[in-house]
């Protein structure tokens, strides 16, 4: 068995580029090797900031010899007058001189499209080397990433210029090019620890010999190196490091060979926002802040920065980071106190100057809007029962959600947005439900991102979303693939999950008509109102579905609470968003416990056979529509006496038993009477039946959009 190793030499890449090449190679060369019939015990990838590496093991020499069964010219063709037994065209002749095949070889075979001629042609298998040079250099020029750009004067576009190749089969140099570039056995060493070549003899020695010369191309070796190395530093005065996921990453595909090094700042800029001084260590300086032991939400005046330099200098290094974060966070302190020596509310002029959307206005005017559909949002939401004072803190609340915007803080830190509003709003005196509701309406700001809490909070956070959803729905820009500038889906998915969160009864229609009336009066729609509602309501419910498929629902069982392609019944169960959610676990739950299916089929049939009739899909009372004395049959009488029997307004438990009680008296009604009877009367009757059936079901869901 052999090996191969593939290594592209750079100047310094961006970390982001690395671990999105290391995932593309790791998903493509083992399908590749597939595809050419290589078999490998195992593919690793490696990645620093100079390099990125692809060692392969376990492959043959060279592809095993088969035998692959090709296709020839149909019988009609391949003979003449299309007689097997007679003589070869020139098509048949052509096609095995082509193909390396004796006559005698051939065989016929029926296909969809008619019989054929085909042959058994014998491959054999190439050097696994010949086969690695035409691929490696496909490995290369086929990485996608930002930013790639043309380096010299050839056409190859890479983030960084690649200055080396290293291209081992075993341990024969194999040729690949690319541009003026060779491969060879030479690679290059720790830029500060190792300032030399580095001879690789044989490819299974690369880990080794690039760890010889201070380099660790395994990622996860560098992590696991930085991780230790801060647990054992944090240790020696009582601190815990806090280690975002996303700055870990990035670090450990900064540097080559890790050093874990600390660092402090004066105990004075502990008085500034939390937020202040991580978004300046993390965001901006890409160093893990530390924490106190006993303490966790207590900052302490030390930071950790990965060094990939000299570790003999640790100490030089660690006072020249200590002079840069002094410097940032004194900035931050300046902006701080200039921001606090007027009061938050000072700063609403100003958001008359801060365009939303060219079309839409300031955000000046987004405030009023938000302000205004807060209310609607309030008076939407069926089971919210708030108080005067409430009100006026939602209020409050929109006001001043955006004011930190303009603030000396947010323009030098944007990512701190609504926050550094927090604290303005409580070093202003406002209430600390007002500045809560000011931090949470950004949220969530992602998928793993946490829900408003407050209720300000939450209305708030429905109010700017459906604002800006109206606002670019009503422009006519809608998203189409992944193209999603003002970031919609999230906006959507947003209001989703507060509202199930909350448990919220909100009615989302008469939510969407409200907000697009404000916008209407304002002259601010450039698209019908009806147009815009419609795409809306199309968004919502697509949002809806994507969730519950998460959560893991059926896709019948989501179609079945959501719709499917029922207009009416999208509207209905828009009207209590919640709802949605409860009806669709409680049908999972059934489904899973066998209850659902063991109803589905006498239901699923009423639901589908009752648009059949012309009664309408909310009408519940039986008196009203049939009179049991024109009921000829037994079956259909008892079934009469079935559907009048069910519970008014049940819960879903009271529902699903209620139509577990009737599933057999339908089915008794399926198997003794005619449904589509001649006579008008009768059948009318058993439409009439079916679709009241499906009528106190739909109060569930849609059955017909059950699938067993």
């Amino acid at each position: 068995m052999a090996s191969f190793l593939l290594e592209v030499g750079t100047e310094e890449l961006p970390a982001s580029f690395i671990t999105d090449a290391l995932r593309q190679w790791q998903d493509r060369i083992p399908k590749h090797l597939d595809e050419h019939q290589l078999t490998t015990s195992k593919v690793n990838v490696y990645g620093t900031p100079r390099r990125l590496a692809v060692l392969i093991e376990g492959l043959p020499i060279q592809q095993s010899d088969r035998s692959l069964e090709i296709k020839g010219p149909a019988i009609g063709s391949a003979f003449v007058n299309g007689d097997p037994q007679g003589e070869p065209t020139k098509a048949l002749l052509g096609f095995a001189k082509s193909k390396g095949i004796d006559l005698q070889d051939i065989f016929i075979k029926e296909t969809d499209k008619g019989a054929f001629v085909f042959a058994n042609q014998q491959i054999v298998g190439r050097e696994t080397a010949t086969i690695l040079q035409e691929l490696a250099p496909t490995w290369i020029t086929g990485l996608e990433g930002k930013r790639l750009m043309r380096w010299g004067n050839g056409d190859l576009k890479f983030p960084r210029p690649i200055r080396w190749l290293v291209s081992l089969f075993n341990s024969k140099i194999l040729p690949i090019a690319l541009e003026n570039v060779q491969s060879d056995r030479i690679s290059q060493g720790h830029r500060v620890l190792h300032p030399r070549s580095v001879i690789i003899d044989t490819a299974a020695d690369y880990v080794e010999s690039l760890r010889e010369a201070f380099v660790l191309v395994d990622g996860k070796e560098r992590q696991k190196h930085i991780l230790v190395q801060m647990h054992s530093i944090v240790e020696l005065f009582g601190g815990k490091a806090e280690v975002p996921d996303d700055l870990l990453e990035e670090v450990t595909y900064l540097v080559e060979f890790p050093t874990a090094v600390i660092g402090e700042f004066e105990r004075e800029f502990l008085d500034l926002p939390q937020p202040v001084i991580k978004t300046e260590m993390v965001s901006h300086q890409r160093y893990f802040p530390v924490h106190s032991v006993d303490n966790p939400d207590q900052l302490l005046p030390r930071f950790i920065t990965i060094s990939n330099g000299d570790p003999n200098k640790s100490r030089l290094i660690s006072a020249g980071n200590g002079r840069v974060i002094r410097a940032r966070l004194s900035d931050g302190k300046f902006f701080y106190d200039s921001d606090r020596a007027v009061h938050l509310e000072t700063f609403l002029p100003l958001l008359e100057k801060v365009t939303f959307q060219a079309q839409l206005g300031s955000v000046a005017e987004k405030v009023e809007r938000i302000r205004a559909i807060a209310k609607s949002v309030i008076s939407s939401i069926a089971n919210l029962s708030i108080t005067e004072a409430d009100q006026v803190l939602i209020d409050r609340t929109a006001q001043l959600c955006k004011a930190d915007l303009v603030t000396q803080m947010v323009k030098e830190f944007p990512e701190l947005q609504g926050q550094m509003g927090y604290y303005y709003a409580l070093s202003s005196q406002e209430p600390l439900a007002v500045a809560t509701g000011i931090r949470e309406h950004y949220q969530p700001k992602g998928a793993s991102d946490s829900l408003p809490t407050s209720l300000a909070g939450k209305i708030i956070a429905i109010s700017d979303r459906i604002d800006t959803l109206v606002g670019i729905f009503g422009l006519g820009i809608i998203p189409t693939g992944s193209s999603d500038p003002f970031a919609l889906r999230r906006a959507a998915t947003g209001v989703v999950q507060i509202v199930w969160e909350s448990g919220f009864a909100l009615d989302l229609p008469k939510l969407l008509q409200a907000a697009i009336a404000i916008y209407a009066d304002k002259n601010l729609l450039a698209k019908p109102a009806e147009t815009v509602l419609e795409s809306l309501y199309k968004w919502f419910k697509q949002r809806c579905e994507t969730i519950l498929g998460e959560q893991g629902i059926d896709y019948d069982l989501v179609e079945s609470v959501m719709g499917n392609e029922d207009g009416s019944y999208v509207l209905q169960s828009l009207s209590n968003l919640t709802r949605i959610r409860e009806r669709a676990h409680f049908l999972q739950q059934s489904r899973d416990g066998a209850t659902l299916g063991a109803i589905s089929e006498p239901i699923v049939r009423a639901s589908r056979l009752a648009v059949q009739g012309n009664l309408d899909t909310v009408t519940l009372d039986i008196k009203s529509i049939i009179n049991p004395e024109t009921l000829i049959e037994t079956a259909e009488q008892n079934l009469y006496q079935a559907i009048a029997a069910l519970p008014s307004q049940p819960s879903d438990e009271q529902l699903m038993e209620a139509i577990k009680a009737l599933a057999p008296v339908l089915a008794k009604f399926f198997d003794d009477v005619l449904v589509m009877a001649e006579d008008p009367q009768v059948r009318q009757n058993r439409l009439n039946l079916l679709g009241l059936i499906r009528n106190y079901s739909r109060q569930l869901a849609d059955f017909s959009a059950i699938r067993g």
